[in-house]
């Protein structure tokens, strides 16, 4: 059985931007650098969806980092809620 073959990041990036160039074909692509046509394919759609995702990347993060926030937030309210629910019981008491 033979082993899979791993390529790096930036193989797979070059491969991919000779694809989307159109210079050459698949074909010529898949000679030239020893892939399969069909994986070269599949590079070249993931570099097209990558390059769309590059350009939404700071508004994604900002998403990100504000839903974090609004979590923690929320567990603070919380936290302060049962807080106050604590001392005005207490007090009720005395």
């Amino acid at each position: 059985m033979s082993k899979r073959r791993r390529f790096t990041a930036e193989f797979k990036a070059r491969v991919a931007l000779g694809a989307l160039s159109g210079e050459h074909t698949l074909s010529e692509l898949a000679g030239k650098y020893g892939v399969h046509p069909n994986q070269i394919s599949t590079w070249k759609k993931q570099a097209k969806e990558g390059i769309v995702d590059s350009f939404l990347g700071k508004t994604k993060a900002k998403k990100q980092n504000s839903e974090a926030e609004i979590k923690e937030l929320h567990a603070k309210i919380g936290q302060l809620t049962v807080e106050k629910d604590f001392l005005q019981q207490a007090f009720a008491k005395i």
